[in-house]
């Protein structure tokens, strides 16, 4: 469906700085040291594009569809 976000955390590209549970702690957790997507479709949750474009190892990705929405570059 048209609109609909879908979140991803990169476990090998994770450096676990916790930054993305930190900014939207119902979307994401730490787990060995590595960020989970605990709800994958948070559509609209703007907290979750900002945890995207904080990360510092850019493992965070959303898409809308197929559209790439964050990390904003």
């Amino acid at each position: 469906m048209p609109g609909t976000w879908t979140v991803r955390a990169d476990r090998g590209l994770c450096m676990g700085s916790g930054m993305c549970a930190a900014v939207a702690p119902e979307v994401f957790a730490l787990e060995d040291e590595h960020a989970v997507v605990r709800r994958p479709d948070p559509d609209g949750d703007p907290r979750v594009l900002d945890a995207a474009d904080i990360c510092p190892a850019q493992a965070i990705t959303v898409h809308e569809g197929a559209t790439l929405i964050a990390p904003r570059r």
